[in-house]
């Protein structure tokens, strides 16, 4: 069996993670992934860095965004690959975060369900309405389903 290389051209972590290499160029441009420059200025990605893009894609599809996503990742070490205690203190970290985003998320199943699943869309029990602005105090979106 052949060795793998040690480093990825773009083409190939994009292949590799099926990420898009533009989205690949942005996530480096916003410093969520670390890459290196060839001679001929291509850049070159360690293969350490496919564990960041699955953590990127991960995270995004739960409802985190890139800025949550990198301070998460600076965390992680620059000069070495996270090992499994790395990636611990990062969930750690996080815990609180996605029990929110849990939270926020059977909410949002229980009471939309409850809502339009009976076909009445009464406005009156409605989980996304909000007759005459009555919650504006409170904050700005659909502040029943984002509070209890």
């Amino acid at each position: 069996m052949s060795e793998l290389p040690e480093t990825l051209t773009i083409g190939e972590l994009a292949a590799r993670s099926g990420v898009a290499a533009s989205a690949l160029r942005y996530y480096d441009k916003l410093g969520l992934l670390q890459s290196d420059r060839s001679g001929g200025n291509q850049r070159r990605f360690s293969r350490s860095e496919l564990r960041r893009v699955a953590f990127i894609r991960i995270a995004q599809r739960v409802g985190l965004s890139l800025d949550e996503i990198r301070d998460a990742l600076a965390l992680l070490p620059e000069n070495r690959t996270p090992t499994r205690g790395d990636w611990a203190r990062l969930s750690r970290a996080w815990r609180s975060r996605l029990d929110d985003q849990i939270q926020l998320m059977e909410r949002l199943r229980d009471r939309l369900a409850s809502c339009i699943g009976c076909g009445c869309l009464s406005l009156k029990k409605c989980e996304l309405s909000n007759p005459h602005d009555m919650l504006a105090t409170d904050g700005p979106g659909p502040r029943y389903l984002i509070t209890d």
